[in-house]
């Protein structure tokens, strides 16, 4: 009997000791999952204009800016979370941000993305618009830049020299300063990325293509994660 107990006693021992170490894995494996999910980068995209401002429109198709920048946030959307970041979209919709159509739309519609970008402490925010000029012979990518901000302009020439690589790049441009109000709104890296101008019709028949669409998306993706991976960023997300 006196053999039988102890027996016992140090398999109750023993089970509970597994029980712990079982306990304190399961423990390490969760905090582990939840220490990797609260690294995860966020991304701001911000899809310019919407609603009744529909931004500039295309010289020959008459579409809508809005339109086409919502079609490359999505796109943009899809990289960037299969690249592992969270993504935050300021528009998710065709409608504006601003409520009621009514007189300070414009400023309510801003605000609130300035709103949301702030609430989301982004590790960048990439404004998606196309471009309109007088002379229809401009086309390209451009990328603003906030003055005045390392971040945003090492971000910007990044994103500006992946577009200038594309293959349907006529001219290399290079990264410009905006005093813009999406830009200065926030202190984080933060660029407008001028996809193409709707005044020319060659610009305007490429970005009216879902494939041209993807493959600008896709370029904008390379340029951000050259940047998060470069000292700039190191010292903007400590």
């Amino acid at each position: 009997m006196k053999f039988f107990s102890s027996h016992k006693v140090l398999f109750g021992t023993l089970s509970l000791v597994l029980a712990v170490v079982f306990t304190t894995i399961l423990c390490f494996f969760a905090l582990s999952k939840t220490a990797a999910s609260a690294r995860r980068l966020t991304i701001v995209l911000d899809a310019g204009h919407g609603g009744v401002d529909g931004g500039v429109v295309g010289v020959t198709s008459k579409k809508k800016e809005s339109e086409i920048n919502l079609e490359i946030v999505f796109l943009l959307q899809k990289e960037f979370e299969e690249a592992g970041f969270n993504v935050v979209l300021t528009r998710k919709t065709e409608a504006g941000l601003y409520g009621a159509a009514t007189t300070g739309y414009k400023k309510r519609d801003m605000n609130k993305r300035a709103e949301i970008i702030n609430a989301n402490f982004p590790a960048l925010v990439i404004s998606v618009h196309q471009n309109f000029f007088s002379m229809p012979s401009r086309r390209g990518a451009q990328v603003f830049f906030r003055i005045g901000s390392a971040q945003s302009i090492a971000l910007a020439n990044k994103i500006q020299a992946s577009l200038n690589d594309m293959p349907e790049c006529v001219k290399q441009s290079q990264a410009l300063a905006g005093d813009y109000f999406i830009l200065n709104c926030n202190s984080y890296p933060a660029v407008i990325v001028e996809c193409g101008f709707l005044s020319n019709a060659d610009d305007e028949r490429l970005l009216l293509t879902q494939d041209y669409r993807k493959k600008l998306s896709n370029a904008i993706l390379k340029g951000a994660l050259s940047y998060l991976s470069s000292p700039a960023a190191a010292i903007s997300n400590e």
